[in-house]
């Protein structure tokens, strides 16, 4: 896997993190599933028959259909995987609570991008997101900048941390001039003001992208749903020293914050 790659899970992880830390149950009946690489899932299977065993001692019936539930869940979903993930696996299911008290069933479950060390098993009125952090361990930043014919975006990604630091609009002449315009005279005038706004993104480049001489980031993305960021890549008015960390140039459908989102993901 890739620096940017990594930054770009270790960005997701963080907003996962962020939406089960929102969820909460009214019973215990919320099970999170920690397995570290090479953890026997039929060793994981039998602890869950056990712990199904225990559940029917609990007193409270709310309490005891909530856990008995989601150990079910578990059970089953864990049967689509005949072994551990080389990376381990993680493993969130039960019954949570909406804001309009009404109750609803949430599973996830997936392979970490890198390898889990850590055994757990819990199940309480909330998921146990702790041992997640030990896979955001990443202080790489990577610049964006989204480029297209309404404007230009220069924003910067650092772990789960995404900086604006500029953005501004631009008005470029349609491909199709006005009466009373020669066709040639047009052509001219909107091949040159295209010229001139790659040129101005080139050089906020420069200005955001290059400290003491060298790139302040670990490699560039340029983005857009346009050719102008194929143009800046191409252009001698593109800094040598930013043109060297491209890492890849993406197509997008949006511009601005949320082309920056969707090339974060590509």
């Amino acid at each position: 896997m890739s620096v940017l790659d990594s930054s770009v899970e270790t960005w997701k992880i963080r907003r996962l993190i962020r939406s089960l830390n929102e969820l909460k149950g009214n019973a215990t009946g919320m099970i999170s599933l920690l397995l570290p690489p090479r953890e026997s899932i039929a060793k994981i299977q039998g602890m869950l028959v056990g712990e199904l065993g225990s559940a029917q001692h609990i007193k409270s019936r709310v309490n005891k259909q909530a856990v008995i539930g989601a150990i079910t869940s578990t059970k089953e979903r864990l049967k689509l995987y005949s072994r551990t993930p080389p990376n381990g696996l993680v493993m969130y299911c039960g019954i949570v609570t909406e804001e309009d008290k009404s109750e609803k069933k949430h599973t996830i479950d997936f392979e970490p991008f890198r390898p889990l060390n850590t055994f757990k098993y819990i199940c309480d009125n909330k998921f146990y997101t702790e041992p997640l952090f030990e896979l955001l361990e990443n202080d790489d930043k990577f610049g964006f900048i989204i480029v297209d014919g309404n404007g230009c975006l220069f924003a910067t990604l650092q772990g789960s941390h995404k900086e604006i630091l500029l953005n501004f609009p631009v008005a470029l002449p349609k491909k199709h001039g006005r009466g009373g315009q020669s066709a040639p005279r047009f052509g001219r005038i909107r091949e040159e003001k295209r010229h001139n706004y790659v040129r101005k993104v080139a050089e906020y480049a420069t200005k955001n992208f290059i400290t003491n001489d060298k790139p302040n980031v670990k490699g560039l993305i340029l983005a857009g749903s346009a050719n102008f960021k194929n143009d800046l890549s191409s252009s001698d008015l593109f800094d040598k020293r930013l043109a060297d960390v491209v890492l890849k140039i993406v197509d997008v459908s949006y511009g601005g914050g949320k082309g920056l989102s969707q090339a974060i993901f590509l």
